[in-house]
């Protein structure tokens, strides 16, 4: 057996894009690992390359070199970090005959049917996926008011307005966030991401929005997780909304004593709110 036999001390990563594969890549270096990336044209952070161990830039169709490579680097665990703009499912992607293969055999495109299948490939391979959230464990939100941001009773009651309603859209796989505003459904993301959601509603009902941000009642936790970083706070700030709502225990904190801060400082209430 070659020196590049299968390791648990190797972690491989499908880094997506934004901040999720950067601070996870930070973390796998305290743990000692050694990181293997697969990056995504178009998607990957261009820092990331010089932070890791061995990178590969691939195209998005690039299923078969995507297995290729972290077989070659006798790579057994993978993780999937950071997502991929939804919109460049309709763009003129060149798939290879991997690729091909598994989109005819879905009867959808929804991200979930679409990620459960490629996870399934890459097992096929002898390769395992892994949750990706299990080396980020202190960055899972907690229940509670996160940032001591006090609530008025009318955003109280938008909160227990539209949190059974985020559950069922995030049933649906439609989308994880869900903007209300005076008991009233303003928006709801679709493929646009939760940034650009947020903005939307602000321009149909300006500030004072409440957002809510939930996993799937049956998440798969090797995709998709609910993510939250800095980047959503700006946002916030910039439509005048001082209420997020995420799910406890299930939604991913990036760079969370510096997000906490943040939100503190400008006054946005961050409430962990637990799964009923």
């Amino acid at each position: 057996m070659n020196h590049l036999m299968m390791n648990e001390s190797i972690i491989g990563i499908v880094a997506g894009n934004g901040r999720f594969p950067v601070i996870l890549v930070e973390y796998l270096r305290k743990a000692g690992k050694k990181i293997v990336v697969a990056g995504i044209n178009g998607e990957t952070d261009t820092s990331l390359p010089e932070k890791v161990d061995r990178f590969i830039w691939l195209g998005l169709g690039e299923l078969n070199n995507l297995i290729k490579f972290f077989q070659a680097e006798g790579v057994k665990n993978i993780i999937m970090a950071g997502q991929v703009k939804h919109h460049r499912l309709f763009e003129n992607i060149k798939f290879d005959f991997r690729a091909l293969k598994l989109l005819t055999s879905l009867l959808d495109r929804r991200a979930d049917s679409l990620l459960k299948a490629v996870i399934k490939e890459i097992e096929s391979a002898g390769l395992k996926v892994l949750p990706s959230n299990i080396y980020l464990k202190d960055l899972l939100s907690t229940s509670g008011n996160l940032t001591a941001v006090s609530l008025t009773p009318e955003e109280k009651s938008d909160i227990d307005f539209g949190w059974p309603l985020a559950r069922k859209i995030a049933e649906m796989d439609i989308g994880q966030t869900l903007v209300v505003k005076g008991k009233t459904v303003v928006a709801v993301e679709a493929m646009e991401g939760t940034d650009e959601c947020i903005r939307r509603a602000a321009k149909i009902a300006g500030s004072g929005l409440v957002v809510i941000k939930v996993a799937r009642p049956k998440q798969d936790l090797r995709f998709d997780l609910p993510v939250v970083g800095l980047r959503t706070i700006a946002v916030l700030q910039e439509v005048g909304s001082r209420v997020l709502v995420v799910e406890a225990a299930r939604t991913l904190l990036l760079d969370k004593p510096e997000l906490l801060n943040r939100a503190k400082q400008s006054g946005i209430a961050i409430i962990g709110k637990e799964e009923k």
